[in-house]
């Protein structure tokens, strides 16, 4: 049963994935980069908000 929800959930996304393919037509590369880009841009910012956190907690209140 596990396979069989794996798989409708893999369809579900390859036909939404072609779906949106379709409707972006020629914008569709830029469309994918700026989603790329953001989502990097988001992932880089919190993990530099972890280290800096982590920076600040060991350095015992030195500057």
């Amino acid at each position: 049963m596990g396979k069989l929800f794996k798989f409708i959930g893999l369809a579900a996304a390859l036909a939404l994935a072609i779906f949106l393919a379709v409707v972006t037509g020629d914008f569709g590369a830029w469309y994918f980069a700026w989603l790329v880009g953001t989502t990097m841009i988001v992932l880089i910012a919190s993990a530099s908000a972890v280290m800096f956190d982590t920076q600040e907690s060991n350095s015992k209140g030195e500057v």
